[in-house]
């Protein structure tokens, strides 16, 4: 996952800070592996590639990330809102 390592100072506390709207270790390892793949440089970026770029044998801990874990979608949205916001100087909306 090189291409975003430039980025990972950034990232790391953009995850750090949504990590307790999951409620296990694993979840929150997910969908940090996820959301580095979508913004990698995976060729195409549907389950398996996301999978295979982010080191995982089968999409399977995404599909359950995404299609039954149990996380607030709103507050995460709002938490990264409020990050960006924050990096970028301007006042959440």
């Amino acid at each position: 996952m090189a291409e975003v390592d430039c980025w990972a100072v950034e990232l790391e506390s953009a995850f750090a800070r949504v990590a307790g709207r999951f409620g296990r270790a694993d979840l929150r390892w997910r969908m940090r592996d996820h959301v580095r793949g979508l913004l990698g440089r995976a060729t195409r970026r549907n389950g398996w590639q996301l999978a295979e770029w982010a080191g995982h044998r089968t999409p399977d801990g995404f599909q359950r990330l995404l299609n039954s874990s149990v996380w607030d979608a709103d507050a995460l949205r709002d938490d990264v809102r409020d990050y960006v916001a924050e990096r970028s100087g301007q006042a959440a909306f």
